[in-house]
């Protein structure tokens, strides 16, 4: 067997192993305030480090071009509770027109 079938076989069984401890937890704990208040906010986080990573990232270097006015915009009227579709028309004119003159 080579060194990738180990170590797909790895994953599957530490995938299992981690889903059958899930299974494990007391109820009392799933429910507690605390680990509710979390499981609500970790959806959140990765969303925001999946865009912190695309807009700031290409490869392995850090730049700051377009897509970061894209982002301001689309941030700035989201906070201003603009509906979700001319949010992202917006965000996506602004970053055209800086690519398109810069």
């Amino acid at each position: 067997m080579t060194e990738l079938t180990w170590g797909v076989a790895l994953v599957i069984v530490g995938t299992y192993l981690w889903k059958l401890a899930g299974l494990s937890v007391p109820q009392t704990v799933l429910e507690h305030r605390v680990t509710l208040a979390i499981a609500a906010l970790i959806p959140v986080a990765f969303l925001s480090a999946l865009v912190a990573v695309q807009t700031f990232a290409d490869g392995t270097t850090l730049v700051l071009d377009a897509r970061l006015v894209g982002v301001g915009v689309a941030a700035i009227l989201l906070w201003l509770r603009v509906p979700f579709l001319p949010m992202l028309i917006a965000a996506a004119a602004s970053t055209a027109l800086v690519r398109l003159f810069f």
